[in-house]
């Protein structure tokens, strides 16, 4: 027994070294993408799902078990309800993005790591609890817009960087034999900081830059439930619904102006002419849009499933200390399954490989000269089991999204980007007591 807990403790504060060490990574990383389209709203929207799920399109809400392995679906916690196993979940993504404008083009790479989530049943098969940390939003861009003020020609610079993050903690329980419920409590952290600069082309005079910095650590709400509708003793109908609530986050907000000068080689020159303070770290409150997800898969166990989402978000009602930002409701679509050849072949390891394949399309919540901001991707990935122990299955999960956001028309910027997402899953019985003869 003694053994037991050490071995216990020791997994447990393994854990926490690692959350702490992700935590602190996602404060400080500050440029995780490149999109300038993640200029509006809190920046580009990340799904809090994991790469077994982006695989499959992104569909979640009706997914309750898509194999005889544990997965952690946090889209849904009213999933949480069907993990057996203590489950680990991490993993890093990487992203390649080119931005065309219609004559250039430009490609640049960005990693990091992705999420942290660990999960354990409280009443094996029906109810069960987890915590982790997820992306929320991310914000990066920089560009230079080049026009005429009066008869003075200026160049605009534009730049963004930071990102939001979810640390959350759920719970989700399952009634009778096909109806389950769950919610998860999370706090949303981290920085914001954009950049507004004015320089004079060619002529003698001081440059000019606005600096805004939102820190955010609020608490917010999601919430799911499920239905299941028996096909037989080893298929079934899972119909999910899943939302967020409209929640006010607290932040605080700083906004200051600074002189400047370059070199003639073009380099800024420190420090600043003058730093005039405007606000510095004021309270204020933004109101998070209200989210719906629906979604429904038909599955046989450990072999195959397929199912859909429908998601809309009413983003034309997020408002930063009081002030509509400008968005439009946004709404979009998955479609997506995976298949498992054999699950219990003895031989042949690509018998026991998930295959996966999706599709999703967004209207995002962005309208540029009267044009919707549209994304669409293909996805596709691979399920890769390891070697086995006495009580502990291993998994490797690799997802790509292949798709693109914006078009070439209108003016509009059009990137095109290939994500990839690399996850570990491991189950285990670490809080299992055993038991000798």
């Amino acid at each position: 027994m003694k053994s037991l807990l050490l071995n216990m403790y020791k997994k447990i504060n393994y854990i926490a070294a690692v959350l702490l060490l992700l935590a602190s990574i996602s404060v400080n990383a500050q440029v995780t993408t490149q999109s300038p389209y993640s200029r509006f709203g809190l920046g580009n929207v990340k799904g809090a799902l994991l790469p077994q799920f982006k695989a499959m399109g992104g569909i979640s809400t009706g997914v309750y078990k898509p194999g005889g392995f544990s997965n952690i679906n946090m889209q849904n916690p009213a999933s949480y309800s069907g993990i057996t196993l203590t489950t680990l979940d991490m993993g890093l993504t990487g992203a390649v993005t080119t931005l065309k404008d219609g004559s250039k083009s430009e490609s640049s790479f960005n990693g990091t790591l992705s999420h942290l989530a660990v999960a354990f049943p409280v009443v094996a098969g029906k109810s069960a609890i987890s915590f982790g940390l997820l992306p929320f939003t991310e914000l990066g861009y920089e560009y230079t817009v080049s026009d005429k003020l009066d008869t003075n020609s200026v160049n605009y610079l534009y730049s963004g960087e930071g990102n939001l993050t979810k640390a959350y903690f759920g719970f989700g329980q399952q009634f009778g034999e096909h109806f389950r419920v769950g919610g998860n409590v999370e706090y949303i952290f981290g920085n914001l900081q954009e950049q507004a600069s004015l320089e004079p082309v060619n002529q003698v005079a001081y440059n000019s830059r606005n600096t805004k910095k939102n820190s955010v650590g609020g608490i917010g709400f999601s919430y799911g439930a499920q239905y299941e509708i028996p096909l037989g003793t080893r298929k079934r109908i899972t119909l999910g619904y899943s939302g967020s609530s409209s929640s006010s986050i607290n932040y605080k907000k700083t906004f200051l102006t600074t002189i400047y000068q370059r070199d003639n080689e073009g380099n800024e020159i420190s420090p600043v002419v003058d730093t005039v303070k405007i606000v510095e770290n004021n309270s204020a409150k933004m109101k998070l849009p209200l989210m719906h997800n629906f979604g429904i898969s038909i599955q046989r166990d450990n072999k195959w499933m397929i199912g859909a989402d429908y998601r809309m978000g009413k983003w034309s009602k997020l408002s930063m200390d009081g002030v509509n930002q400008g968005l439009q409701d946004s709404w979009g679509f998955s479609a997506g399954g995976q298949i498992t050849p054999d699950a219990t072949a003895i031989s042949g390891y690509f018998k026991h490989v998930d295959y996966r394949v999706g599709f999703q399309y967004d209207k995002t919540y962005i309208q540029l000269n009267n044009q919707d901001v549209k994304q669409m991707a293909v996805t596709f990935g691979l399920g890769l089991p390891l070697a086995l122990s006495r009580s502990s299955y291993y998994k490797l999960n690799f997802t790509t999204e292949i798709g693109k956001r914006g078009s070439l028309t209108n003016g509009l910027i059009q990137e095109n980007y290939i994500n990839f997402h690399l996850g570990f899953t491991l189950n285990d019985t670490w809080f299992r007591r055993y038991k000798f003869d």
